[in-house]
């Protein structure tokens, strides 16, 4: 029941949304990565400072045990038998802080050896997450632009599927209108060549051909009256179809 409701849950989900949250989650395991280097980087650091230090104290160990081993000779060649002795028991007691100094400088050694190699790793493993992170990032991208295209090619889809498909009982499909605007237009055009080839469309330009040689022969009588002057004037732009068609020709004017 569980995995039915996850993979619900994932099929409702946004990816957009998803692949935000894996790049955070992605770039919070990098910080935690850090961080925990950063620890070991750290013990590092503190295991070489012991070192150092007990590195110094072993040198100047070293030193006062020669200094010392030196003054209870000198005492002994003056023949100044005390101080021999205390310059040599005061050797014999750098001598024996030398040793433990010593030891314990080794396992500091040792241990900031081991402390070295866990650094370097650390900081490889920070690096080669960093890699990853940034070609996750790349591929974000990648993806996100990925995701616009197909959410733009969805809709197209979604679109010209509209158009071939029937949206309702009483709305037709595009492809339905389409050949019904066509098929009006059709009829229109057949309707206007069967009037222009008709008897009566032919009787109508004679009509109107006849009634303007009647305007322009009134015309001409008024001219005459005012004693203008005709000036030539284009032809009509209406003409027959045919020559066996007779323009009636205008009487003369009574004075």
């Amino acid at each position: 029941m569980a995995a039915k409701v996850s993979g619900s849950l994932n099929e409702r989900a946004d990816p957009k949304v998803q692949l935000e949250q894996a790049i955070n989650e992605a770039q919070e395991q990098h910080l935690r990565l850090k961080e925990q280097a950063a620890n070991v980087i750290a013990q590092q650091k503190q295991a070489e400072l012991r070192l150092n230090r007990k590195l110094e104290q072993k040198d100047k160990l070293e030193s006062q045990a020669r200094q010392a081993v030196m003054m209870a000779d000198e005492a002994a060649k003056r023949g100044d038998a005390v101080k021999g002795t205390e310059y040599a028991k005061a050797a014999e007691a750098i001598a024996t802080q030398l040793v433990a100094v010593e030891a314990e400088a080794k396992d500091l050694e040792a241990l900031t050896l081991q402390a070295t190699q866990a650094a370097d790793q650390a900081k490889s493993a920070v690096s080669q997450n960093a890699s990853l992170l940034r070609n996750k990032l790349a591929e974000k991208q990648k993806l996100a632009g990925q995701l616009e295209q197909a959410k733009m090619q969805e809709q197209m889809n979604k679109a010209m599927a509209s158009l071939n498909e029937t949206v309702g009982q009483d709305v037709p499909s595009f492809e339905e209108i389409r050949q019904k605007i066509e098929g009006r237009y059709a009829k229109a055009q057949g309707m206007t060549e069967l009037q222009g080839s008709s008897v009566e469309s032919r009787m109508l330009e004679i009509e109107q051909a006849a009634q303007n040689t009647e305007a322009n022969a009134r015309l001409a009588e008024i001219r005459a009256q005012l004693g203008i002057t005709a000036v030539d004037t284009p032809a009509p732009a209406t003409a027959l179809p045919s020559d066996d068609v007779v323009t009636p020709r205008a009487e003369p004017s009574p004075g």
